[in-house]
């Protein structure tokens, strides 16, 4: 044993002489050590892809899809945190966030949430592949838009917003039929034309909307106290399940309504014109418009009459924003929103 011991403690002396242990110290070593692994890994990595993109090209292109769409929920988590850590350390309340920022959170909270059965799905060893086959056969119903393709960014939107669309005319014919319930004969009057104008085609005014809006504050049209049909009909103007019980549409109509209302007022603060073209899109089709085929203009003036509506609302009167969606973009634009 002791000539063991001697033997090691001259081992280590001869190696300390070594110029790479002179020049450098264990934590340098360490850090060269772990750039080395990094560059080999990515080295096998980037053979693995070239074997897969030639000799499976579709697995690659669904490979490479879900690799990108992973970075980009990784980048929205870090924003998130960073996000939360300012409102933590700033006491922000959310209504009070920046329009940008408020986005996101909203945005993220409804990827995570159709985001996580998946996630739990891929968790057990070898369960990826299984992930990959749910990716290929159904990649609307299980994947958030990090994980489409272009191609089906502009498929998915558009079947999204054809689902919508169906339910403006039920929206429509359920108020026609509400209308009959309001005893103040001006109110009723407005509330019949504003319908029909709608459903013969033509874009109301801003006042004609906010003419109605004392009934959709309290009965028979605010959020909680309209009608459970009227309810069902509303739910998937903002993508929401109407297949719930009456209470819950409410309370879920109420709280995804008010947030609407909220981004609304932070986007005023901003100032509209100060969004990107795919900021301005995307802000169109949260509240109902599908403006692919329209022009930037055509956008930002659709965009500017919502908020013209949404600024002179009240908290509790978001049930008629809710119906805007209806309201603003059933005929938008048509030849008589020019007149």
């Amino acid at each position: 044993p002791r000539r063991y011991c001697r033997g090691v403690a001259k081992s280590l002396i001869l190696f300390n002489r070594l110029p790479l242990c002179r020049h450098y110290s264990s934590s340098q070593v360490r850090r060269g050590i772990g750039r080395y692994v990094v560059s080999k890994f990515q080295s096998v990595n980037a053979k693995y892809e070239d074997f897969l993109k030639r000799r499976f090209p579709r697995f690659y292109h669904l490979y490479h899809t879900f690799k990108e769409g992973v970075k980009l929920m990784l980048q929205d988590g870090k924003e998130v945190q960073r996000i939360k850590m300012k409102m933590f350390s700033d006491g922000m309340q959310y209504k009070d966030l920046p329009y940008r920022d408020m986005e996101k959170l909203r945005q993220f909270r409804r990827d995570i949430m159709k985001a996580v059965p998946l996630m739990m799905i891929s968790i057990p060893p070898f369960a990826n592949y299984l992930v990959f086959v749910l990716m290929y056969f159904f990649p609307r119903q299980l994947l958030i838009p990090h994980f489409w393709t272009p191609k089906q960014q502009v498929e998915f939107r558009g079947l999204y917003h054809s689902y919508r669309v169906r339910h403006h005319w039920p929206v429509l014919k359920g108020l026609e039929k509400t209308s009959q319930r309001v005893k103040d004969g001006q109110l009723q009057s407005h509330l019949k034309n504003l319908c029909a104008k709608v459903q013969s085609g033509a874009n109301p005014k801003v006042s004609e909307i906010l003419a109605v809006r004392s009934l959709f504050s309290g009965p028979p049209l605010g959020i909680r106290r309209m009608s459970v049909d009227q309810m069902r009909h509303a739910s998937p103007l903002l993508f929401l399940t109407p297949r719930l019980p009456g209470f819950l549409i409410g309370r879920r109509l109420n709280s995804h309504a008010l947030e609407l209302l909220q981004l609304d007022r932070a986007l005023s603060r901003l100032g509209p014109h100060q969004l990107s073209e795919s900021e301005l899109r995307q802000a169109c089709y949260v509240r109902g418009l599908h403006s692919n085929a329209l022009g930037i203009s055509q956008s930002r003036e659709w965009l500017s009459q919502w908020l013209q509506v949404s600024s002179a609302l009240k908290d509790s009167e978001v049930s008629l924003l809710l119906h805007c969606i209806v309201f603003l973009s059933a005929n938008y634009p048509t030849a008589a929103s020019r007149h």
